[in-house]
C-alpha cells in the first residue's frame, strides 16, 4: 500500500464530509488538475482506503428511534464457536455493528429499532437463537452525545 501524502489526506477529508463531492470539485478544492484526482481516487479505492460510498440515513426519521449497545459473552472461544456467532450475527438484519473486544465481554453489538416491544422481539426470538451465547447486557441509549463518521487522519 501506498503512504498516504497531503493530497490523499485532503481528498479523504473531503469524501467523508461530502461523498458526492464529484472529481471537478475535488480538483477545485485541493487545486490539482481533474486526472491526477481521479487516478488518486481510483489507486485509493483499489488499495482499500476508501471502501464505500453512502447516504447516512437519520434513523429516528425512518421509524427505527432506538439503539440499545450489547455486550455479549460466549461459553466457549475456540475458532469453530467464534466463527460461527460471528457468522450468525451477521445474518440479524437489525445489528448495525459488531465489534470483538476484550475486557469483561467477548462481544459488543449496536442494535437499531423502533421500540422497546421490538427489542424484546429481537433479543428473545433472534439473539437468543444464536449458539454459544452465555451472557448478554444491554444498555438502551437515552440520548445522543456525539456521532460522527469522518476519521481525522494522521498525517
Amino acid at each position: 500500500m501506498t503512504k498516504l501524502d497531503k493530497t490523499d489526506i485532503g481528498i479523504l477529508s473531503a469524501l467523508q464530509k461530502d461523498a458526492k463531492l464529484n472529481v471537478k470539485e475535488l480538483s477545485d478544492l485541493l487545486h490539482i488538475s481533474k486526472t491526477p484526482i481521479y487516478e488518486r481516487i481510483k489507486r485509493l479505492e483499489n488499495e482499500g482506503y476508501i471502501k464505500q460510498y453512502v447516504a447516512l440515513v437519520d434513523n429516528k426519521k425512518v421509524g427505527l428511534p432506538l439503539i440499545v449497545f450489547c455486550n455479549i459473552s460466549l461459553a466457549v472461544h475456540d475458532n469453530e464457536h467464534i466463527k460461527r456467532f460471528q457468522e450468525e450475527i451477521k445474518e440479524i438484519e437489525e445489528i448495525m455493528e459488531c465489534y470483538s473486544t476484550g475486557g469483561m465481554y467477548d462481544f459488543l453489538i449496536k442494535v437499531v429499532l423502533k421500540d422497546l416491544e421490538h427489542y424484546n422481539v429481537f433479543a428473545f426470538e433472534k439473539l437468543t437463537k444464536v449458539q454459544g451465547i452465555v451472557k448478554m447486557q444491554s444498555s438502551f441509549v437515552l440520548g445522543e452525545i456525539k456521532n460522527i463518521t469522518t476519521l481525522n487522519i494522521p498525517s
